[in-house]
């Protein structure tokens, strides 16, 4: 059986004949090397194989509180190593604060060597605990995210293929879905993948501006073309150069745009508002629409000859509720996103309050359900989201909310609330029939008898 080779780790000590004492009390599990100037300590840190430091912190400058210092600047270069710190001095504080300078373990001299030993095997094999397990993190999380989107549903797994499939391309792409689907958060994640990445990323909604000014801003004016042009002014398509250009709703479009459009995108050229030359532009489109393009096509509403030249590549963009388990992962980046911007400390929600929202459909999609976690963070004053603090609305919609109105977490008086609606039911009966007991007994199909009995026992005259 061949021996585990032994850790390499750096004693930085100023007395050698101290050090050659930890060395012998070190071997045979650790490999020990003296560091005792600033040279040292500098070729240890970027040594590789380097495991673990044992640090005098008397060694340096004026005495514990300089060698503090030094650790917090080699915890900043290496996070993998482990620290361990030594002094002599019986000073309260410096435990602690080596222990915020970066400091995994601290040991007064003089040492046992035997403990020393056990002492750092365990904190070296904590810290590969730790780094395997923010390794399987950080690969969980390239699983269920690309840039700024989250999911790690099929459907957004198929997403971030498809994604990853044209992104290098100069093919046109159309995203189709939903509204608040995320269509704008692809359309960058498309960009950022590209070899674009680092060029122009013009966008435009095409919805939010008047059909008398997106001409202008699309496709730009020369000085004088119209009142008020006092200056020639680049239009969007020319200033997405090299890059890309994003239509949002691009059905918006009247013909006439849909047209020049259409011109721009065959010549991969724009003609300036007033001006008389073309000038040629390299952009990749991407345009996106919540619309049925198919029918607006045979209604007219849109250009044939168009639609077949940003369906290139159609992406359908999944609706919320189509994407199995997604729900919590968005909640949790929500949560953390806005937990953060509001300066306040993490929010937890209960088990019950996530299987309410994953009844609910989210017509609203992604941007519904970013409202409601931004308003929760911002409303619940507790550290923790319950059933009680959701909207209405999305109790009634499901079971488990129904649940939650009928009985509150601090539960329920079942008699005095069946007494409740007891009163509730012969009262309204009774005000409907004029206070006859007889027809508000027909109403409620009771006996005139049982009738009787319970208005005597529930105080209420006819």
């Amino acid at each position: 059986m061949i021996p585990e080779p032994a850790h390499s780790i750096v004693v930085v000590v100023e007395d050698s004949d101290a050090f050659a004492e930890m060395k012998r009390g070190l071997l045979p599990g650790f490999r020990a090397k003296l560091a005792n100037n600033e040279n040292a300590i500098k070729d240890a840190v970027e040594d590789i194989t380097l495991r673990a430091m044992l640090f005098d912190l008397d060694c340096v400058g004026e005495g514990a509180a300089d060698g503090i210092e030094v650790i917090q600047e080699i915890r900043a270069l290496r996070a993998d190593i482990v620290i361990v710190a030594m002094t002599r001095s019986g000073e309260h504080s410096i435990p602690l604060r080596a222990s915020q300078a970066g400091a995994d373990e601290f040991v007064v001299a003089p040492v046992n060597c035997e403990e020393l030993q056990s002492l750092i095997a365990r904190a070296i094999e904590k810290r590969a605990l730790e780094l395997e397990g923010r390794r399987v993190i950080e690969q969980a999380e390239r699983r269920t995210a690309l840039f700024s989107l989250i999911g790690a549903s099929a459907a957004m797994q198929k997403l971030y293929q498809t994604i990853q499939a044209v992104a290098d391309t100069n093919t046109t792409v159309v995203l189709r879905g939903e509204s608040g689907t995320g269509k704008e958060l692809i359309a960058k994640a498309l960009v950022q993948a590209s070899d674009r990445a680092n060029q122009p990323y013009i966008c435009l909604n095409c919805s939010a501006l008047p059909e008398s000014l997106i001409e202008s801003e699309l496709f730009g004016y020369e000085k004088g073309a119209f009142t008020g042009a006092d200056a020639a002014k680049a239009g969007l398509i020319e200033s997405a150069q090299n890059g890309t250009l994003f239509l949002d709703e691009i059905t918006t479009l009247n013909p006439n745009l849909q047209s020049k459009l259409l011109r721009a995108l065959q010549e991969r050229a724009v003609q300036r508002l007033g001006g008389r030359a073309a000038k040629k532009i390299d952009f990749r489109l991407i345009c996106a629409t919540n619309d049925d393009l198919e029918d607006l096509v045979r209604k007219g509403r849109f250009r044939e000859d168009l639609y077949y030249r940003i369906n290139v590549v159609p992406i359908v963009v999944p609706p919320l509720r189509e994407r199995d388990g997604d729900l919590p992962l968005l909640v949790n980046h929500f949560l953390r996103m806005y937990c953060t911007a509001a300066k306040r400390p993490l929010k937890n929600i209960n088990p019950d309050v996530l299987e309410i929202l994953e009844e609910y459909p989210w017509p609203g999609n992604v941007r519904e359900l970013e409202n409601l976690v931004q308003r929760l963070v911002v409303m619940v004053a507790a550290n923790t989201i319950t059933a009680e603090h959701l909207p209405q609305h999305l109790l009634q919609h499901s079971a488990s909310g129904q649940e939650a109105i009928l009985i509150p977490e601090e539960g329920v008086d079942f008699d005095a609330e069946m007494e409740r609606i007891e009163i509730a039911y012969l009262t309204a009966a009774l005000r409907r029939t004029g206070g006859k007991k007889s027809a508000a007994a027909t109403l409620l199909r009771l006996d005139n008898q049982r009738m009787k009995y319970l208005c005597r026992k529930l105080k209420l005259h006819g």
